[in-house]
């Protein structure tokens, strides 16, 4: 079609394609506001169920594939158990799965790594954790019960990793 010398196609004014490629662009735009470091899209554990049923507090990791992996931890925000092989690190999370009783989390710390963990809530004081990713470049695949033993102990405050 001809408008004015020009064809819709060189002047950019093709109204169906200008809409499909607003509409694919909206995601990319809101993925991008919602990636905050070391945030997760739902930034209260409220809003993921199961990790709102945990009680923060000192807890010991028992790993089912390597007792030397096994530790005991100081948990003062629940969602640093998301990360068990990245301890503080700053990381983009990205909720995969979200139920009563169990959380799936993808996420990734620039210049350290990545992984994905799920936390499976027995109760408020035992869970099972299951993680794999790449750490200090190299792959981990870990799991491990954890049991809360009481309030953190002052003196000990032992890192997840």
């Amino acid at each position: 079609m001809i408008m004015a010398g020009k064809s819709l196609e060189n002047s950019g004014r093709i109204h169906g394609g200008m809409i499909v490629m607003r509409l694919m662009a909206l995601p990319i735009v809101a993925l991008a506001l919602l990636a905050v470091p070391g945030r997760t899209q739902n930034t209260q554990p409220g809003a993921m169920p199961a990790l709102s049923m945990v009680q923060p507090g000192q807890w010991f990791l028992k790993s089912r594939t390597n007792a030397a992996e096994s530790r005991s931890v100081c948990v003062n925000d629940v969602r640093a158990l998301l990360q068990v092989e990245h301890g503080a690190a700053m990381c983009n999370r990205f909720v995969i799965a979200n139920t009563p009783r169990e959380t799936t989390v993808h996420y990734t710390c620039p210049g350290s790594g990545h992984g994905r963990t799920t936390i499976k809530v027995e109760t408020p004081r035992l869970i099972q954790i299951e993680s794999q990713g790449i750490a200090r470049q190299e792959p981990f695949a870990v799991e491990f019960e954890g049991r809360r033993t009481g309030e953190c102990k002052v003196a000990v405050q032992g890192a997840l990793h």
